[in-house]
């Protein structure tokens, strides 16, 4: 307990401890009495007397955090003066009831906070309640604590300061969660939007080995139409399968889903799905579709990438708290190249106009996340450095832009040309610093890479047959045999991880960080005012309210 002392002698008591009740009583009793002492000593003239407020009680007298969570844990101390110290584990929220009695005991194997319908209400309500405490502990600390980080969204700038990793998937040290570390959750809510980046780099290849085959650049190859009908048929079939699982966790962990919209690298993610149907529309075999498609095709896997584009662009414009200069990252390339690859899948179908459209919403907005990403403004938020292998999506954009640009006017001028020349050179720039993308323990994140190495590849095959050389037909050989190997390379990993190492799917943490952080280093402080002497309570009015002529007055007297 601190006293201090003003030069006129008025004293305020501040209290970082807080006691029990019965402690309270006789500690504010012996308080006011020494106060009132001391008071009668040092002013020999009387004061003149006014009307003051009296704080209420429960303004003085707050439930500790200590004593609150005793209640809801059901303690009853034989002891009153033994006391529960509070630790933190770090593998759940707040890190109460380490020893298996707090929340995290409570939550342990049980995640119905993140389903659809969330039963923590009713799990709520079998906490058992002290009648003599006056405090509605299920209310107030269950619904208004954990439901409040579960439910509501969670900042965007919370994301870049409790994660790290590739994909901002791994929560720092100093950082707690709201679900148990050392358990192993359901598969389902470990089950990440990322996946989708696997069917990204299958359906690409197999528009790569369908243009190696059909291109006249590369005809001196004899590529088979087989391998690009095997790689569809696999693209297919994942894509199947991850769209499958990720619905399910739709109907059954909502929470999570919402949890992951937030988030400012897996929202770009959402795009993904859509692109992967187009790219396995545009790469279709000549076996099961040799003339243009029907345009169905095209309004079914753009309406939803459209209305993307309109809530995502719309919260860029708009200069909320998830405006780009604040969630700019690598993966928000993703987000524009939707509009490409709509642009060529138009193109496709016989529908230039709206694939010319599609064409000026991507390059626009390309414009802006570029100049964004490259000038990283000081309002917006640190980007981690461990977020590299999203990288690659440089050079994705460019080089999708110029596959478009050539397919809507059947030609690669000089704009289509211009656009791969940009993909190119940020391509070298990438590969050329090996240290960049090391380092990182394997994730589906690492099939980042493989999409826009196999898109910058097509358009160098579409810019050889504009310029036909040794050197341009070399280079996209070349191109085309490092983005055929590293997907390769990822889809055996990819296997071993999930089907012998059984590690692919670790524990999404990712979705489980609190809403506000929470200092572990530092233990909760209650801090609170006793009940005061009349003269101290005008001090700290006086203190508060400096511009009351009233307070000066009296200060002056």
């Amino acid at each position: 307990m601190n006293v201090g002392s003003n030069s006129v002698g008025n004293h305020l008591v501040d209290i970082h401890e807080v006691l029990h009740e019965e402690e309270e009583d006789k500690e504010e009793n012996s308080n006011t009495s020494n106060m009132a002492d001391k008071s009668d000593k040092r002013f020999n003239r009387p004061t003149k007397n006014r009307e003051i407020k009296r704080t209420p009680r429960n303004f003085s007298r707050q439930v500790s955090l200590e004593t609150g969570f005793s209640v809801l844990n059901g303690e009853t101390s034989k002891d009153k003066n033994e006391r529960k110290v509070l630790g933190r584990s770090g593998k759940s929220f707040g890190g109460f009831g380490v020893d298996g009695t707090g929340i995290e005991a409570r939550n342990k194997g049980d995640f119905s906070m993140f389903r659809t319908k969330s039963t923590l209400v009713r799990q709520s309500s079998k906490i058992p309640l002290r009648k003599d405490s006056g405090i509605d502990l299920q209310n107030n600390n269950v619904k208004g604590g954990i439901d409040e980080n579960v439910n509501k969204s969670v900042p965007a700038g919370r994301y870049f300061d409790a994660l790290r990793g590739p994909e901002l998937d791994q929560v720092k040290d100093s950082e707690d969660i709201l679900l148990p570390k050392d358990e192993k959750w359901p598969f389902l809510l470990r089950f990440p939007i990322g996946c989708f980046g696997i069917c990204l780099g299958l359906s690409s290849q197999a528009i790569l080995w369908r243009s190696l085959a059909l291109s006249p650049a590369t005809k001196f190859l004899h590529v088979p139409l087989f391998i690009n009908f095997v790689i569809w048929l696999l693209g297919v079939g994942i894509l199947v399968a991850v769209f499958t699982t990720y619905m399910f966790k739709c109907a059954l962990y909502f929470e999570a889903i919402r949890r992951e919209y937030s988030h400012p690298v897996r929202v770009n993610f959402f795009f993904a799905p859509w692109i992967v149907c187009m790219f396995l529309a545009i790469g279709t075999p000549p076996k099961i579709a040799r003339d243009t498609l029907h345009p169905a095709i095209w309004c079914v896997f753009i309406a939803p990438i459209f209305f993307l584009n309109l809530k995502i662009y719309g919260q860029w414009l708009s200069g909320g708290k998830r405006r780009l200069s604040k969630v700019a990252n690598p993966s928000s390339h993703l987000s524009v190249i939707g509009n490409f690859v709509g642009a060529i899948l138009a193109a496709k179908v016989g529908w230039k106009e709206p694939g010319k459209f599609l064409w000026a919403i991507g390059f626009a907005h390309y414009l802006v996340v570029f100049v964004t990403l490259y000038q990283r403004l000081p309002t917006s938020e640190a980007l981690p450095k461990e977020l590299h292998p999203v990288y690659s999506m440089f050079i994705a954009t460019p080089a999708a832009a110029s596959i478009a640009w050539g397919a809507i006017y059947d030609e690669f001028d000089g704009l289509a040309r211009t656009c791969y020349f940009i993909s190119l050179f940020l391509y070298l720039s990438l590969v050329v610093r090996p240290n960049f993308f090391r380092g990182f323990r394997f994730s589906v994140a690492w099939w980042s890479y493989t999409f826009p190495m196999t898109t910058v590849s097509i358009a160098t095959i579409k810019y050889a047959e504009e310029v036909p050389s040794f050197i341009t037909k070399a280079l996209a050989l070349a191109l085309s045999f490092m983005s055929t190997t590293m997907v390769c390379i990822l889809f055996v990993s990819t296997l071993l991880h999930a089907f012998v190492w059984q590690t692919l799917f670790p524990n999404d943490l990712a979705i489980a960080i609190t809403k506000k952080r929470y200092n572990k280093d530092k233990k909760p402080l209650m801090k609170r005012w006793t009940k005061q002497s009349p003269l101290s309570f005008v001090t700290s009015i006086r203190k508060h309210h400096s511009g009351d002529k009233e307070s000066v007055s009296d200060e002056e007297k």
